[in-house]
């Protein structure tokens, strides 16, 4: 087989890893230790649910609207049956394939830059933030594979309250200092899109068989990160050389100094830092916007419970 046949998505589909979860969930870390693995094509947040999932309402409605906790959505949902929108439900059949055929052309392009002398079919590994559209990535590719990574919502939220912060990493990226008055409200926010986000992972998980998918939980992750790693491998196939010496080269505790603290990308690492991060009434706030996907998705105090699925 040609070097570009091994190379063609729409041949190797079942080749396709996402990961899927909510952002500050570790998944950069994951990532870096997969592209270490032989014929792993790393695909480092190419935001492709941002472009198709617009969040709707916009962020302002959480300070500005007169209920707390606005219903989120997207566009994608609320315009699919208007026959003039561009992904209109009706009209799939002619938007669907060649939407599928824009994302494997650009996924093969970093393939082509990634994989120097390796000789086999590789493996794209897609981070991609945007899972709020996780079901639509899932169904446009069905036989892609995919890994959940799933961490406790509050822990998510507090890393993200965190970069919202005067010198934070996340401020050339668009996020701002936030003000005092501010804080509530954007928790809600954030916990908002970490439940809908979660949600959406969840029904993306549960349409693939056990063979398609693993459930990964940061937690676990960061206790017993080679484990981790060979549990992804073992299912999708992927050659495990030397998961632990990985782990331990990516481990937190060997960042250098610079490269990690309350204002790098690496923060905390610290499971359950939100209880001193977080004020009662931020808590209160947390809580009551996101408590019943984390229940759902076990979440407790003070155990984690195991997802069942």
């Amino acid at each position: 087989m040609s070097d570009d046949a091994r190379r063609r998505l729409e041949q190797h589909e079942d080749r396709l890893v996402w990961i899927f979860g909510s952002s500050r969930s570790g998944s950069t870390w994951l990532l870096r230790m997969l592209s270490e693995l032989a014929g792993v094509v790393p695909i480092d947040d190419p935001h492709i649910g941002h472009h198709l999932g617009v969040w709707r309402p916009i962020p302002l409605a959480w300070a500005a609207s007169e209920d707390d906790s606005p219903e989120l959505t997207t566009l994608l949902e609320l315009k699919r049956e208007e026959p003039g929108y561009f992904f209109a439900e009706q009209h799939r059949e002619s938007w669907w394939q060649p939407l599928r055929s824009l994302i494997q052309a650009r996924f093969e392009a970093q393939a082509e830059e990634s994989l120097g002398d390796f000789e086999g079919t590789p493996t794209w590994v897609v981070k991609e933030p945007g899972s709020h559209v996780a079901p639509m990535l899932a169904d446009l590719f069905p036989r892609s594979k995919l890994v959940f990574l799933l961490r406790d919502g509050r822990d998510v939220v507090d890393s993200w309250l965190a970069a919202y912060r005067e010198g934070s990493w996340a401020i050339p990226g668009g996020a701002f200092p936030v003000a005092p008055e501010g804080r509530v409200p954007l928790i809600r926010w954030l916990a908002s899109v970490w439940a809908y986000r979660t949600e959406a992972a969840l029904e993306a998980f549960r349409s693939r068989g056990p063979e398609d998918r693993v459930l990964i939980r940061y937690e676990d992750l960061r206790e017993r990160p080679a484990a981790g790693l060979e549990r992804i491998c073992s299912t999708f196939d992927i050659e495990p050389a030397s998961a632990a010496e990985i782990a331990l080269r990516h481990s937190f505790e060997r960042l250098p100094d610079d490269s990690r603290g309350p204002l790098r990308e690496a923060r905390a690492a610290s499971p359950g830092s939100w209880r001193d991060s977080l004020s009662a009434e931020e808590q209160a706030a947390l809580h009551e916007t996101l408590g019943e996907t984390l229940s759902r998705v076990g979440y407790r105090e003070p155990d984690v419970a195991s997802l069942a699925v």
